[in-house]
């Protein structure tokens, strides 16, 4: 029978309750770890043949035995038992059973303390290309719509009133350039992440493994943490983590929240892929967007967790406490849940189709133009507060008729304000509306196509990193 190992007791009269063993055994998902403790404790060897604790050859085959534990582990040969604490007693323990009292030598000079903080950095950085190659996966769903409607014409909102003609390529790209700059934050975080923890030890640092900056380089990091108790002590690059996980959620969610209304029956702007939508158990006729009402729920649990995270880390003592433990299950449970969002995400707008001459009909409705108006009074020489006045008189005036800025004759124009010229109507199309917002950045069809171009090359560069 396996007998478990303890990495602590050895001071005490009794062994461990029961109810404390419940409270402290690492779940069953925390043991994904097992890859980046077994490459922190080859490094780790490797440091201690350095130090003089192992010889060369006694190095080497702690490597080659922690090399073997790593495959069988993958291949499923291999798994813990109820009796080991976490994955560092799992993995001492058959280092011993294979290795006799040499594998017990690994244990020199370093803490569950290192060993716990280091893994999972370097699960969280691996993790955070991961959720970047997901993001970019939607990056490229959302470029390759908005590619197809650069002048598609549809009603962009403001408090989800009909504000003013726009692009439909432009509203894609504007969810585009958020996730954008979530990619960006997490190769931000990435490069603030580069630093080891390992040879902080407990909290003081080492007396054996006195060479971390060489691990640190084994592993991919930069460099080693600069003090040890900050090393093993802080959490802040996994609250950094899950807040730019929390915004991905937020980001999402709106997104999710604009293909309710996109493809509900009074919108009727798109049509959703029978893959990837879902019926009633009572209403035959139903089609549902669940992918994005999971989505929007889904974001919840990411904001969750970072408020979890932050609360865990408040007035903690500034060196190691088992409330940091909390950091796995917040950033394992913001990793699961982006894995499973994003790749449906994706999926949804990728395989959507757009009804072009639904959302133009609705580009023009509710006085969507009237900014058309007040514009080209102002650029005549009227003082906008009083093209602003007439251009309102002029939208009641319609209201009163019953039909749209768009359906006016030249006496209609000379009935509210004689400073209201017939070559005004040229400028009353949604054409022309998008066309005149020609400024960088604006949504005019020669802008958006060179906004795709910009994001295309950023989400390229983007992709190398991730890649990495």
């Amino acid at each position: 029978m396996t007998e478990p190992v303890r990495l602590w007791g050895a001071r005490f009269r009794t062994s461990p309750s029961e109810a404390l063993m419940r409270l402290s055994r690492a779940p069953g998902n925390y043991f994904r770890l097992v890859p980046e403790d077994l490459k922190s404790s080859i490094a780790h060897a490797r440091e201690l043949v350095r130090s003089g604790i192992l010889t060369q050859e006694e190095g080497g085959r702690i490597a080659d035995a922690l090399t073997t534990i790593g495959k069988d582990y993958a291949t499923g040969t291999l798994a813990p038992s109820q009796a080991d604490e976490d994955v560092h007693t799992f993995l001492e323990r058959v280092l011993v059973e294979r290795l006799g009292s040499l594998g017990g030598k690994l244990r020199a000079g370093r803490s569950r303390n290192d060993q716990a903080a280091n893994d999972l950095k370097l699960h969280l950085r691996s993790a955070a290309k991961q959720i970047a190659n997901a993001l970019l996966a939607l990056q490229d769903a959302l470029i390759a719509q908005a590619s197809e409607h650069q002048s598609t014409l549809a009603p962009g909102f403001t408090h989800l009133q009909p504000a003013q003609p726009v692009t439909f390529a432009h509203q894609l790209l504007a969810h585009a350039q958020g996730f954008s700059r979530d990619i960006e934050r997490l190769q931000d975080w990435d490069r603030r992440s580069s630093r080891s923890p390992l040879g902080a030890a407990a909290l003081a640092g080492s007396a054996i493994a006195l060479n971390p900056e060489i691990s640190a380089l084994e592993l991919g990091y930069d460099a080693p943490c600069e003090n040890s108790i900050d090393a093993v002590g802080s959490r802040d690059h996994v609250a950094e983590f899950l807040f730019v996980c929390a915004m991905i959620g937020a980001n999402l969610s709106r997104l999710a929240e604009e293909v309710f209304l996109w493809s509900s029956r009074q919108f009727r702007w798109v049509t959703l892929d029978d893959s990837y939508a879902t019926g009633s158990s009572i209403m035959p006729q139903k089609k549902n967007a669940d992918i994005a009402e999971l989505t929007r729920g889904r974001a919840s649990r990411l904001i969750g967790v970072l408020n979890a995270m932050l609360t865990a880390l408040k007035g903690l003592p500034f060196a190691y406490n088992r409330d940091l433990s909390e950091d796995k299950w917040a950033s394992f449970e913001a990793i699961d849940t982006l894995d499973l969002v994003l790749p449906a995400m994706a999926g949804m707008i990728a395989t959507m189709r757009v009804n072009a001459d639904r959302l133009k009909t609705q580009s023009t409705e509710g006085f969507t133009l009237a900014t058309e108006v007040a514009d080209w009074l102002a650029r005549s020489g009227v003082p906008f507060s009083e093209a602003h006045e007439i251009t309102g008189a002029l939208v009641r005036y319609c209201e009163e008729k019953g039909f749209e800025l768009s359906e006016l004759t030249p006496s209609d124009l000379t009935t509210v304000d004689s400073r209201l010229d017939p070559d005004l109507l040229g400028h009353l199309t949604p054409e022309a509306a998008v066309s005149a917002r020609s400024g960088y950045g604006g949504t005019a069809p020669a802008r958006v196509s060179e906004q795709i171009a910009r994001l295309k090359e950023l989400v390229s560069h983007q992709r190398e990193w991730a890649k990495a």
